[in-house]
């Protein structure tokens, strides 16, 4: 058994093992029948006067909010030192990222629609708060107007942390300014998960284009098509982007076993003892911390899950798994995101032909084509190919196979299916506007953008 020089403050109950680890996924596993969509929808605080991010402790601002809110509607307080930073209601939960852009976290459902009564419920009981407090939630990928020097961080512990230990020249507007929309499925196998787990991760550059929404910051336009999506690429490379090479190999056995091994070789930013923050700093990385411990303190499960949480790949694996690259969308976009994921994650024909697909592209492809993204979206090109034409081969999957299950969920892509075809993104649309009706007026693109 290893033996730490201090164990005063961390009592030693033996060594944790890899198998616990992979335990987390394991337990993963649904059956067919069990399979159901989650997402986690951040937005953008703004005040409807000047269109600044609303700070957490202003009069009429998110701490009153969330107060109110639960009051209203009876939600439990989540909170960090005394500090009400989230609520929840049974698996339901609101939180706050760094910057205060509020994320709804929804229990997972069997059909999308479930998701949009959810959604739209929750809304209509917010909404009078808001206007109350003249708080705006924009459904938008970047602040409008606020950047990153203007936007306090929240009083939560891990944020201060993560801030000042994140590195990369957009770190702090990735934090701050940033919302977007993640998207979560189930598998049934471990060889279920990896599968889909690729396959996630070599359309998620595709989404990335398709939803593009962040093309106006700081009240100008930035040059981008998503600025959120430029600032992933610029913070922290050793926790973001893609997990491994060794995923675009169609021929390789990726395993749970790989990426908890992945995982483990990213530096640690801090464990918890006793409530309180224990801060490492990328002094070592997990493998270390398994196998030698840190000034007397061993490592234990929930150590490993805090810190698998502190990696921010494209696509992050759980006991489900997690497709975190879009920009927040409105107009029933957001709806579009998780139909199409539906309807190739869960159907396997659907699965092979977008893996037939994408399988004339090289992950060195890929990656250069995630790096090109975000200036151009769907008017990139992927080595000779377009990612609009791609990304319409996807949109024409996903639509085949949500029309062969018989729900009737193909609906949802209806609003994607204004834009793709024609080589546009949201953001497209916005700056067309912004260049002639709008004359880049910033309170008609939020006015557009909150109907």
């Amino acid at each position: 058994m290893l033996k730490l020089k201090d164990e005063s403050e961390d009592e030693f109950q033996g060594q944790l093992e890899v198998k616990e680890i992979l335990s987390i996924f394991e337990a993963g596993c649904k059956s067919e029948d069990e399979k159901k969509v989650g997402i986690e929808f951040e937005r953008l605080p703004i005040s409807t006067v000047d269109l600044k991010m609303v700070d957490y402790a202003r009069e009429n601002g998110i701490y009153d909010l969330l107060r109110a809110f639960a009051k209203l509607d009876n939600w439990e307080y989540v909170t960090d030192d005394y500090n009400i930073v989230g609520l929840s209601k049974g698996e339901d939960r609101i939180s706050l990222e760094p910057g205060c852009q509020l994320e709804l976290s929804l229990k997972p459902e069997e059909n999308i629609a479930d998701i949009k009564v959810k959604i739209d419920n929750f809304n209509k009981k917010i909404n009078p708060i808001l206007k109350k407090y003249d708080i705006n939630l924009l459904e938008y990928g970047i602040s409008p107007v606020s950047t990153y020097k203007n936007i306090k961080i929240i009083p939560k512990k891990r944020y201060h942390i993560m801030a000042d230990y994140l590195w990369g020249i957009l770190s702090d507007v990735m934090m701050r300014e940033t919302a977007g929309i993640q998207a979560c499925y189930d598998f049934s196998s471990e060889e279920d998960a990896m599968r889909k787990f690729r396959v996630a991760n070599m359309i998620s550059p595709f989404m990335t284009a398709m939803f593009a929404n962040s093309p106006i910051r700081g009240g100008v336009d930035t040059g981008y098509k998503t600025f959120r999506g430029l600032s992933w690429l610029n913070t922290d490379t050793e926790r973001c982007g893609f997990v491994s090479k060794k995923l675009f190999d169609a021929k390789s056995d990726y395993s749970f076993k790989d990426y908890v091994k992945d995982v483990m070789k990213t530096p640690m930013i801090f464990i918890v003892r006793n409530e309180k923050p224990v801060e490492i700093l990328g002094k070592i990385n997990f493998e270390d911390f398994l196998n030698n411990g840190f000034n007397g303190y061993s490592a234990k499960l929930e150590d490993f899950k805090l810190h698998a949480n502190l990696c921010f790949p494209e696509v992050r694996l759980r006991n489900f798994i997690e497709i975190r690259n879009h920009d927040c969308a409105n107009h029933g976009m957001q709806y579009s995101i998780l139909a199409i994921y539906k309807g190739i994650l869960y159907n396997k024909s659907a699965l092979g032909q977008v893996e037939e697909l994408l399988s004339k592209f090289s992950y060195n492809d890929i990656m250069e084509f995630r790096y090109n993204v975000p200036r151009s979206a769907l008017h990139t090109k992927i080595k000779k190919h377009s990612a609009k034409d791609v990304a319409c081969e996807i949109l024409k999957i996903a639509q085949n196979s949500l029309r062969e299950e018989g729900r009737d969920e193909q609906k949802f892509l209806e609003p994607i299916l204004e834009l793709t075809p024609y080589g546009l993104s949201p953001a497209d649309v916005l700056l067309s506007h912004w260049n002639n009706g709008w004359n880049k007026d910033v309170n008609k693109m939020v006015k557009y953008l909150s109907n």
